[in-house]
């Protein structure tokens, strides 16, 4: 069959197309002067053929025989002027930023580079002098794949916002211990997608699973000069293909249907996913330092931001910026979310450092940026979820509460207030040195509308989380006052000096005591309770639901080791938070109240005007303004009134103090007494008592507790 027959005015599809009885190979290359289509055989000869220059700068070619599983790659001439961005080398295989499937990794060597280094790959002088060598045999090929797969009567479960409850976990990392999971299937997709995997998820509560970058990524460098890997692959190497070592498919077409089978079977547990997506940088690296692997060589001035001088802006920090200014990383990045939707079925997306994606002419921030309007009314991205991490590392980068509907945002200020909230010293705390009020709390576990309202968004914009993979666990919060990242090798100089942790007296988790342990296991319990009765979508880390540490590591990136698995030899005390957990889940999901599409009415100090939302303090009478503002208020009780919705009326009690306190439980109409749900201070589910409280009457409690009611 003969090639397809296009307008001349039609470019033909991005990346390699199966079509008649060959396939039709097209890539963007917009200052090139000649583009070769590499077809490697399985012996690993190369065949190149000249591609014949497209409209609007795109180069194709239609070749007979070809089939799924092809090798290829591309290699691209015209202008080497860096100060212009022009990076062109025709020595360097180029992969295919279209690619489905990508096969084997980078040799850092410095054959792999388009400018001449020296064997530490450190640039010399004079700078930007090209090199010449061929890098084939150090560089990863593309693999021509097709779109069959027999998706039988998969549906996605299309969970509403106000019932989702995100678990973020590593495809490796759940599942490289999890007994019940096969050795051959631990720590990839098909382990994650195994029956017992599936059955914890299931137990918690789960109904969306938020997976940590899985498109095809490389280790940087100066990681693997060190002899590790970055774990947890947030350096794309490639946007359309599944990263090939997380499948226990060896061969790359095998690997996208494994990946197929495991959204199928997540799908059919009722289980959504979500992928933790990178578009804000490439793995090359930066313009004057860095590797020649697909889109330096194809278009420098295309794909990333540079400077007047040909150099990288760079707000991500790891070297370069993509350009999603330019129309053709914008179809790039929104190709790559589509494929994954329509042909992958992922349910959605978080966006990584998602400011840098939505920064102007002006590099500053702009909600109303094209890519972000075209993820807005795109008739396929508009209808998934979609969440944003509002900052990066540029200037004004931290944008929490600034983007648009539909998206949801990682809520930092939630974080941070409820860690402040339970973990002050409590020591400094007695002596009256904390101020850590009720305030910023309260307008947290509300739903943040100081963040959201404005946007007219509402609470479940809110995606709240007190852990995510970057930082400590909910364990080590409770263990660690500082950072202990030596095994990075990096000096303990990288990770976040500001964790708003505490200790409880003694460093780690080694010599400290029985008493000690236990009030560390009871500010976890706070931490998760606060964290799944807020308003909003709660976000649990993976492992926290039972007290995984990391030993103290805040950024094990690098750590595809013991530091990051999972260890699911539980002791007594980890199952007794496992079933905390769940039964707090499951209290969410029987509570509507709990689930706000909309914000309460009323503010804080409108005491019982409008009566959905009521703040009163420890005698039980409405918090004062004054009461509300002075950083030594400690202690509340909230009503969550669900009358009007059909449901219960629940109380929080929320205690921060170091002291015991005895709270008058506050009067509610239709309300007589108080039926304890759940107290933190109740180490196991069967210790919690069955009680009521008479409203007006005291409930004593010791110092950090959180209790939830349930009118009766």
């Amino acid at each position: 069959m003969p090639a397809p027959r296009r307008p001349d005015h039609v470019p033909p599809p991005y990346g390699a197309t199966l079509t008649g009885d060959g396939a039709e190979f097209a890539v963007y290359a917009g200052h090139a002067t000649g583009v070769q289509l590499c077809l490697f055989d399985d012996a690993g000869a190369e065949r190149r053929i000249p591609m014949v220059r497209h409209v609007h700068g795109t180069w194709s070619t239609y070749v007979t025989g070809v089939t799924q599983g092809q090798r290829y790659g591309y290699r691209v001439d015209g202008d080497w002027d860096p100060a212009n961005g022009q990076r062109h080398n025709p020595a360097k295989l180029l992969l295919d930023p279209y690619a489905r499937a990508i096969e084997g990794s980078v040799d850092w060597r410095p054959e792999v580079y388009g400018t001449v280094v020296d064997q530490s790959l450190a640039v010399g002088e004079p700078a930007d002098v090209r090199d010449d060598r061929d890098s084939a045999a150090f560089v990863p090929r593309s693999v021509v794949v097709g779109d069959g797969f027999d998706w039988g009567d998969e549906r996605a479960p299309m969970t509403a916002w106000c019932d989702t409850v995100i678990y973020e976990t590593h495809v490796i990392g759940m599942t490289h211990d999890l007994p019940g999971v096969p050795d051959e299937l631990r720590g990839t997709y098909a382990g994650l997608a195994h029956p017992t995997t599936i059955a914890h998820l299931r137990r918690l509560g789960i109904t969306t699973v938020e997976l940590l970058p899985v498109h095809a990524s490389v280790s940087e460098p100066h990681v693997v000069q060190r002899g590790m890997s970055n774990y947890w692959g947030y350096n794309t190497l490639g946007f359309f293909a599944p990263h090939l070592p997380y499948a226990a498919a060896t061969e790359p077409v095998e690997a996208v249907a494994e990946f197929k089978g495991m959204i199928k079977l997540l799908h059919a547990a009722g289980i959504e996913v979500l992928l933790d997506v990178v578009y804000n940088h490439t793995c090359e690296q930066s313009a004057a330092g860095g590797s020649t692997l697909a889109w330096r060589g194809l278009d420098s001035r295309a794909y990333y931001r540079l400077d007047e001088r040909g150099d990288d802006i760079d707000v991500t920090g790891c070297g370069n910026t993509l350009d999603l200014r330019h129309p053709i990383t914008v179809r790039m990045v929104l190709d790559s979310l589509r494929y994954w939707v329509q042909e992958m079925h992922v349910d959605g997306f978080r966006f990584d450092l998602a400011v840098a994606l939505a920064r102007g002419r002006d590099d500053g921030y702009h909600p109303d940026h094209p890519f972000l309007m075209a993820l807005r009314t795109d008739p396929v991205l508009s209808d998934v979820k979609l969440i944003a991490e509002p900052w990066d590392l540029g200037i004004h980068g931290w944008r929490t509460g600034q983007f648009p509907p539909p998206f949801g945002e990682w809520n930092d200020r939630f974080r941070d207030t409820v860690r402040t909230f339970w973990l002050p010293d409590l020591a400094r705390d007695a002596a009256g040195e904390d101020g850590h009020g009720v305030r910023e709390l309260g307008t947290r576990i509300a739903g943040s509308a100081d963040l959201f309202r404005d946007a007219r968004r509402g609470p479940l914009a809110s995606i709240n989380f007190v852990t995510a993979h970057d930082g400590f666990t909910v364990a080590d919060l409770t263990a660690y006052n500082s950072k202990h990242n030596g095994a990075n090798g990096e000096g303990n100089r990288d990770g976040s000096d500001n964790n708003c942790s505490w200790n409880h007296g003694i460093e780690g988790h080694v010599d400290a005591t029985e008493g000690v342990e236990a009030l560390r296991r009871r500010s976890m319990r706070n931490l998760l309770g606060t964290l799944l009765l807020s308003a909003g979508v709660p976000m649990l880390t993976g492992g926290d639901e039972f007290g995984r540490t990391q030993h103290g590591n805040n950024n094990p990136y690098c750590q595809d080791s013991e530091i990051s698995w999972y260890d699911w030899d539980l002791a007594d005390w980890q199952r007794d938070l496992n079933d905390s957990v769940r039964h707090l889940l499951d209290l969410r999901r029987r509570h509507p109240v709990l689930r706000q599409r909309h914000f309460f009415p009323g503010t804080p100090v409108d005491g019982d005007a409008l009566p959905a939302l009521h703040w009163h303090a420890l005698d039980g009478r409405v918090l004062t303004a004054e009461q509300w503002n002075d950083g030594r208020t400690r202690t509340m009780s909230v009503v969550f009134d669900g009358a009007d919705i059909g449901d219960d009326r629940l109380l929080l009690l929320f205690h921060g103090s170091a002291h015991d306190a005895s709270v008058t439980l506050p009067g509610q109409a239709g309300v007589t007494a108080w039926k304890l749900l759940w107290d933190s201070r109740f180490e196991r589910m069967d210790d919690v008592p069955q009680v009521e409280t008479t409203v007006g009457a005291p409930y004593d409690v010791p110092p950090a507790t959180l209790a939830i009611f349930q009118g009766a």
